[in-house]
């Protein structure tokens, strides 16, 4: 645990508080990082003392030890084990009250830098795991070996949840550490697929609980005050559906309303087919049904349907007299021949706008 990196940072914090020279040695009492730059790779015989008496050493002025200054040598301790020793130059008495806070500190700076090392090699694990499952063939054996190192499992049924983040304000490990203790460490995997987008895969969870799931994550962003949408998939039965089911929410993410935080797949199922049509079908039955449409009528055909063909609600969802609203929808008619008060017609006009608004975003891209 005693990296170059570790020891590097323990010397420049510590010697910038104290104003002094301080000193890093290894298992084998070779001077591994100090401020003097000289002695780095030099061996420390006060420091080799320290290792095999297990005991703080104490330097003085008038003491010849081979590589050592006058000051005092300390154990570093992690996991009940001599993992190093720590040296500050200096006159004993001026240390006394000094040498055993560092040493804490020390430690307590190891400590931090091995459970942070321990969590950054779990999530790395997770995300093999995740990776592993989006293929379309993942292998059993090596997902097998990443859970075992984890000791996870992953038992049916299982539901995928896909949160695209525009802007959240704590770092990535946090959030992920937060979502994780809300599912429950044996019920999901969380990762980081891309640079703004969280997957969480839920696991051995009845329908009723992911649901329940799924509004704490929900409620969780919400009072972080992040700006994302999520959606997630159908719920399914066996790991070679992972890839499908991630198809599902990068769909539902595609195609959920403006504006919409949080969706389902089974929600835009019906309109998800839509999406699969060739373009140039879609464009050529598009035309052909809304004719000339401006897009304020367009937005009125939206808002009519989302309101379930019903006049008054549409009418105050859009600010408009009852009248007005009845005029547009009776104008639509006359352009296009389709009556939206008409089940069967309103269908065939809801399928048109939905290739409109598709036809929209591919050439916003």
């Amino acid at each position: 645990m005693l990296t170059q990196k570790i020891a590097n940072e323990i010397v420049k914090e510590t010697s910038l508080r104290l104003n002094r020279n301080v000193n890093i040695m290894n298992t084998e009492g070779i001077i591994i990082a100090t401020m003097d730059k000289s002695r780095i790779g030099s061996i420390h015989k006060g420091a080799i003392e320290v290792l095999s008496t297990h005991k703080t050493l104490v330097i003085h002025a008038d003491q010849n030890w081979e590589g050592a200054q006058p000051g005092v040598n300390l154990p570093i301790i992690f996991m009940n084990e001599i993992i190093g020793v720590i040296g500050i130059t200096g006159d004993p008495k001026d240390l006394e009250n000094i040498g055993e806070l560092v040493k804490m500190t020390t430690e307590l700076m190891i400590r931090q830098e091995f459970m942070d090392s321990q969590t950054e090699w779990k999530q790395r694990t997770k995300e093999t795991i995740i990776d592993q499952l989006m293929k379309k063939e993942p292998s059993l054996s090596i997902l097998e070996q990443n859970l075992k190192l984890l000791g996870l499992t992953l038992s049916p049924p299982f539901t995928l949840v896909l949160i695209h983040l525009k802007e959240w304000p704590l770092p990535n490990r946090q959030l992920i550490e937060m979502i994780e203790e809300l599912i429950g460490k044996n019920h999901g995997v969380v990762g980081f697929i891309t640079v703004n987008r969280l997957l969480i895969k839920l696991t051995g969870m009845p329908e009723k609980e992911v649901t329940e799931k799924i509004e704490t994550i929900y409620l969780l962003l919400k009072e972080l005050d992040i700006e994302f949408q999520m959606a997630h998939s159908l719920i399914f039965e066996h790991l070679s559906q992972f890839s499908q089911a991630y198809e599902e929410c990068e769909i539902t993410l595609e195609i959920s309303e403006a504006g919409t935080e949080i969706a389902s797949f089974a929600q835009i199922e019906a309109k998800s087919l839509i999406y699969q049509v060739e373009p140039t079908v879609a464009e050529r039955f598009t035309n052909r049904v809304l004719k000339n449409l401006d897009g304020n009528q367009i937005k009125t055909l939206e808002a009519f349907f989302a309101n379930g063909l019903n006049i008054q609600k549409t009418a105050e969802d859009l600010y408009l007299h009852r009248n007005t609203l009845i005029y547009r929808l009776n104008k639509i008619i006359e352009e296009t021949e389709y009556d939206p008060k008409n089940f069967k017609e309103a269908l065939i006009l809801q399928v048109a706008v939905w290739f409109y608004r598709k036809a929209e975003k591919t050439k916003e891209r």
